[in-house]
C-alpha cells in the first residue's frame, strides 16, 4: 500500500464585523469536513467554539478560540476571533500567527466599518485575505452589487471565485503583470500561479454563500484546499506567541505559532517582559479543538498550540529565530478607575487583577501609589461588563467601575535634553537623556548612544530596561507620554 502524502499544517483566522455569521460559518465548516457530528448555533448557545459562559450569555465572541479539521491536503488549524468592536485587541492579536484570513461579510450589510478596520488590520500584517459573503439566501442580496462593493471599499483585486474556470483564470491574470503575459500566451493559469496571487496579497478570492444553510461550503473547503497559502519554514527553532490563557485549573497557557519543531520538555532560553533572562522547559504541548486538547510529544512547523511551564512569556513575544511583534493599532480610549468591595485591600488584589492584563495587554492596568487607586483602559461598554463577570467569576470579587475618561496622551512638539540625578549615601549618578518627537502612532523608542568607556553595556541596558517599564507622565495633564524616541547620551 502506498504511503499518503503528509499534509501541510496551515492557520486560517475567521475575522468579520459582528453578526456577520463568523461562527456560524465555523460551525458549518467544521460540521462539513467531518469534525462535529451536529451544527451548532449561536442563538442555542451550543456553538462549538464559544464555550465561555459569558459568550453563551451574550451571543458574541469574547475570546479567540482553536478548532482543527482536515481538507485534502491540508491539516487546518481554524482560529475564530471576536466580532465585536470591543474586542477587536483580542483579534489582532492573533494576526501574526495566521497563514491566511477568512474576511466574513454579511450579504445584507457588505462592507461595514468594522469590516474596513480589520482589512486595514490584515494589510498592516501582511495576511492573505479569503473573503467569504455570507448569508446569501436571504432576499435583497445582489451578488454583482456586493462584489462591485467590495472592489471600491476593500481591493480592486476582488475576484468572484464563484464564476467558470475560464473567468477566474482571466480575472486573476489580471491582477499580475507577468502572470497576465504568461496567461495571453499559454491561455492557462495554474492553481500555483494562484497560490502565489493570494500569499503575496495580489489576488484576493470572493466566495459567495449561506453558512447557516450549508450552501457552497463544500466548495469553499475545496477553495481552501485548492489555494490556502503554504508558507515555508527553517529548521531552527522559532515560535511567535500570542496569546496567555489559563485552563480550568488554573494552569497557566502561552499560545504559540511554531516556525521549527518544538518537543516536551524541550528547554527555551528566553527574555521576560523585563529582559531578565530565563530558562524553563515546556511541560505539556497541547492541541486545542474547542475546550478539549490531545497532548503531543512533538508539535511540528507551521502549527498552533499551547505550551505549559512557561512563567513569564507574553503576547507578541519571539522566541527562538522569531522576532517581536511590532506594538498593536488597536488601543482602548477610555480609562475606569476599578472599586473594589469593602474589605479588599487594593494590594491584595492588584496581582490578581495583573493575570488579567497578562491575558488582555490593553487593559493597561495602572497602579496610582498616592491615591491607592487602580484605572484600567476599556475599549467599549460592553467589555466593561465582561471585565466585570470575569473578575467575579475568577477571584469572586464584585467590583464596580466608575464613569469613564478619555484617555490622553501628550507627547512633545520639539527635542530637548533632560538631566536626572541621584543621590544616595555618599555616591552620585547623573544620567543625560535626549528626548525627540516622532510621528504620531510610532509609541516609546529607547535606544542609547553612550560610550562604553563612560558607562559599562549592562549598565546601559539597566537604565534602558528602567525607562521601557515605568509609564512616564507628562507635564501638561500627567497623562502617559507617547510618540517620542529616548536616548540614553551619558
Amino acid at each position: 500500500m502506498s504511503e499518503q502524502p503528509k499534509k501541510i499544517p496551515c492557520g486560517i483566522g475567521l475575522l468579520a464585523h459582528v453578526d456577520a455569521g463568523k461562527t456560524t460559518l465555523s460551525e458549518a465548516l467544521l460540521y462539513t469536513a467531518g469534525t462535529r457530528r451536529t451544527l451548532g448555533r449561536v442563538d442555542h448557545r451550543d456553538a462549538f467554539l464559544d464555550t465561555h459562559a459569558l459568550e453563551r450569555a451574550r451571543g458574541i465572541t469574547i475570546f479567540s478560540k482553536q478548532a482543527l479539521f482536515s481538507t485534502a491536503s491540508l491539516d487546518i488549524t481554524l482560529v475564530d476571533t471576536p466580532g465585536h468592536g470591543d474586542f477587536s485587541a483580542e483579534a489582532e492579536r492573533t494576526l501574526s500567527v495566521l497563514d491566511c484570513a477568512v474576511l466574513v461579510i454579511s450579504g445584507t450589510d457588505g462592507v461595514q466599518a468594522h469590516t474596513a478596520t480589520l482589512w486595514r488590520l490584515l494589510k498592516r500584517y501582511g495576511v492573505p485575505v479569503i473573503l467569504f459573503v455570507n448569508k446569501m439566501d436571504l432576499p435583497d442580496t445582489d451578488r454583482l452589487q456586493l462584489l462591485t462593493q467590495l472592489q471600491q471599499k476593500l481591493s480592486a483585486r476582488c475576484v468572484d471565485f464563484c464564476t467558470e474556470p475560464e473567468q477566474i483564470a482571466e480575472n486573476a491574470a489580471l491582477c499580475d503583470e507577468a502572470l497576465l503575459d504568461t496567461y495571453l500566451t499559454t491561455g492557462t493559469v495554474t492553481d500555483a500561479n494562484i497560490q502565489g496571487l493570494i500569499a503575496a496579497r495580489k489576488l484576493f478570492p470572493c466566495f459567495f454563500g449561506s453558512a447557516l444553510k450549508l450552501q457552497g461550503i463544500d466548495e469553499f473547503l475545496q477553495l481552501l484546499d485548492r489555494y490556502a497559502p503554504r508558507p515555508a519554514y527553517g529548521s531552527q527553532f522559532g515560535a511567535r506567541v500570542y496569546k496567555i490563557s489559563r485552563d480550568a485549573q488554573g494552569n497557566r497557557l502561552t499560545w504559540l505559532k511554531v516556525t521549527g519543531s518544538l518537543s516536551v520538555r524541550a528547554a527555551l532560553c528566553y527574555a521576560d517582559g523585563k529582559g531578565n533572562p530565563l530558562e524553563e522547559k515546556v511541560l505539556q504541548l497541547r492541541l486545542y479543538s474547542g475546550d478539549k486538547y490531545t497532548a503531543a510529544e512533538t508539535v511540528e512547523s507551521g502549527r498552533i498550540c499551547a505550551v505549559t511551564g512557561l512563567s513569564a512569556t507574553y503576547a507578541g513575544q519571539g522566541l527562538g529565530t522569531e522576532t517581536a511583534d511590532s506594538k498593536p493599532i488597536l488601543e482602548p480610549v477610555m480609562t475606569y478607575r476599578i472599586c473594589l468591595p469593602p474589605g479588599c485591600d487594593c494590594l491584595t488584589a492588584l496581582p490578581k487583577l495583573r493575570q488579567l492584563e497578562e491575558e488582555d495587554p490593553q487593559l493597561h492596568l495602572i497602579w496610582d501609589p498616592g491615591l491607592k487607586q487602580i484605572h484600567v483602559q476599556i475599549m467599549g461598554r460592553i467589555q466593561l461588563e465582561v471585565l466585570r463577570g470575569i473578575i467575579a467569576q475568577r477571584f469572586g470579587l464584585d467590583v464596580t467601575l466608575d464613569s469613564g475618561r478619555v484617555y490622553y496622551k501628550e507627547t512633545i512638539e520639539n527635542t530637548v535634553e533632560g538631566v536626572g540625578h541621584y543621590e544616595p549615601l555618599r555616591h552620585y549618578a547623573e544620567t543625560h537623556l535626549l528626548l525627540e518627537p516622532l510621528p504620531r502612532g510610532s509609541g516609546l523608542v529607547f535606544t542609547t548612544t553612550c560610550s562604553t568607556d563612560v558607562l559599562d553595556a549592562h549598565y546601559q541596558n539597566l537604565i534602558l530596561t528602567h525607562l521601557e517599564e515605568k509609564t512616564h507622565l507628562g507635564v501638561l495633564t500627567g497623562a502617559p507620554i507617547t510618540d517620542m524616541k529616548i536616548t540614553l547620551l551619558t
